[in-house]
């Protein structure tokens, strides 16, 4: 029986259509990305798994997908048992893990709970490393609660345990191999380094409408500059982009981090910044009446809340909005240095000009805070178009530092490619021009009209006119048909009297107008719908 044909859940096949608009929005990005002086790297589509484990928090562990050790690995029958014990002890691992989620156990319970497992352990005991000076030292001088060194601690085991059977997996995001780059070929790198990269990530994450588990990410970044002209630079990148791409409209929404320390640190709420922040975000979802709830359930007093009343109502434009934040953050140190580079960015952007774009501050911005610093960048599309972020990015100041390579501040920002698709598409803003297919089609009507139109299809590709040939002699109809289901503009007929005469017929296919021409008409005619 044959195999019925079907591709893995979260991929897709495009067709030649959909490739020739993707590459149209490729192609676009990339030229802006070299205009504004970024250079192109690739790294490997896969990584050693040390390189990218732990460096998304324990749900993006969970969503990177690993690479079996190849070859003869796991015919060893010893090998296999391993593996098995492995398996075992994960499992385990994972328990435990949901139990300690649950509870607030002591120390003492967790080593209980882990001795009584010990001779699972040690008889893999060569290939795991089961202490960890760091951690324990944290945990001696208290600056992980039982909980964080249990949950810390496991995630280390069972990184060891994985990395026996999988040195290897696929690149998450486009993030974390720069950085990797950035270290590892520091002294070949002329620093500030502007690298931009196209290339293709991977997720082991629930496939649903719009989200995949194989995708493209368009990242450019600058590192080993501390300079807010870099911000000012990215805000004309999206709008240049943007522009020219007809997406006229779109809003590049700022915020920065220091302001939403400098907020959290005013109303007393330092250590629930996240919680704070998160809250916050959802202003436009759940209202000012539910993000209120949201943070009184998350321990944030009324007093608290009753201080960032302003931000509920927060209006204006942007030169307003920053003097409501100078006036709210006057005694936050850290709040003033984030009001003061809003300052500059947004200052700078409106004296120089935008295209097309919108520049808004947006106090409830709050992605990436794990590791964003300073701005804070999200791009939203033309008003009546309902999707989520079509771009974003902000700066981060120890990128590399998980790498070794400390004080290598950046900042960049990311396009999202298939939402742009998707919003082109459906403001209907692709050229008619953005097509995979040839401008016209030679018909055939045997062997020596074939070797005259040859002959013309090598000049006319030698110009740079996309044209091809039916190979068949069948009926004049049937070739007809297939150009028009291709949606080929132009067939051009050659018979004898053509040959005789050193012309072609050139007959337009959307009007149905007919005419013989020269060559050199032809290909003007040709060059003019290139």
């Amino acid at each position: 029986m044959a195999q019925k044909p079907s591709i893995p859940k979260g991929t897709r096949d495009f067709s030649p259509v959909e490739v020739a608009k993707r590459n149209y929005i490729f192609s676009t990005i990339k030229t802006n990305f070299e205009k504004f002086g970024f250079q192109p790297i690739e790294t490997p589509s896969f990584e050693n798994s040390e390189t990218l484990m732990g460096k998304y928090g324990e749900e993006g562990d969970r969503l990177i997908f690993k690479i079996l050790n190849s070859g003869d690995y796991f015919d060893n029958n010893d090998s296999y048992r391993t593996i098995v014990k492995i398996i075992s002890i994960q499992k385990f691992i994972q328990k435990m893990k949901d139990y300690f989620e649950t509870n607030n156990p002591s120390f003492l319970e967790f080593e209980a709970m882990f001795n009584s497992y010990e001779s699972e352990i040690i008889e893999i005991k060569d290939i795991i490393n089961l202490t960890s000076k760091y951690l324990f030292e944290k945990l001696e001088n208290n600056l992980y609660s039982t909980k964080e060194f249990v949950s810390k601690y496991l995630n280390n085991v069972s990184r060891q345990l994985t990395k026996h059977i999988s040195e290897k997996a696929l690149r998450y995001d486009l993030t974390v191999p720069f950085a990797r780059y950035v270290v590892q070929h520091q002294n070949e790198i002329e620093f500030p380094f502007k690298r931009y990269q196209i290339q293709p990530v991977w997720r082991a994450d629930r496939p649903q409408k719009g989200r995949f588990r194989e995708f493209y990410q368009c990242d450019a970044d600058v590192v080993g500059s501390n300079s807010l002209w870099q911000e000012v630079e990215l805000v004309q990148l999206y709008d240049s982009v943007f522009s020219q791409l007809g997406l006229n409209g779109v809003t590049i929404k700022i915020n920065n981090r220091k302001i939403l320390s400098g907020i959290a640190e005013v109303i007393g709420a330092s250590d629930k910044l996240i919680d704070f922040t998160v809250a916050l975000d959802k202003l436009d979802k759940i209202g000012e009446e539910g993000v209120k709830k949201e943070m009184l359930e998350k321990g944030i007093s009324e007093s608290a809340i009753e201080k960032v009343q302003p931000l509920f109502s927060f209006t204006g434009t942007i030169s307003e909005k920053i003097a409501k934040l100078g006036n709210l953050l006057t005694s936050s140190e850290e709040g003033m240095k984030g009001v003061a580079e809003l300052l500059f960015i947004c200052d700078n952007v409106s004296e120089i000009g935008l295209q097309t774009a919108t520049l808004d501050l947006d106090v409830t911005l709050a992605r990436g805070l794990n590791y964003y610093t300073g701005a804070i960048f999200e791009v939203s599309a033309p008003k009546g178009v309902a999707m989520g972020s079509i771009g974003g990015g902000g700066r981060y100041d120890d990128l590399t530092g998980i790498f070794g390579l400390k004080n290598m501040s950046g900042v960049g920002i990311s396009f999202g490619l298939d939402r742009i698709a998707l919003v082109i598409e459906e403001l209907d803003l692709f050229p008619e021009t953005v097509t995979a297919t040839s401008k016209a089609i030679f018909l055939n009507f045997g062997l020596e009209e074939a070797k005259y139109a040859m002959k013309a299809i090598a000049k006319l590709r030698q110009a740079g006119i996309k044209v091809e040939m039916y190979p068949d002699n069948v009926k004049i109809g049937k070739q007809f048909q297939h150009a028009d289901k291709r949606g080929i503009p132009f067939a051009v007929l050659v018979g004898e009297e053509e040959i005789k005469n050193n012309q072609f017929g050139i007959k337009n296919l959307v009007t149905g107008e007919q005419e013989k021409v020269s060559f050199e008409v032809l290909l003007n005619k040709l060059s003019d719908n290139k």
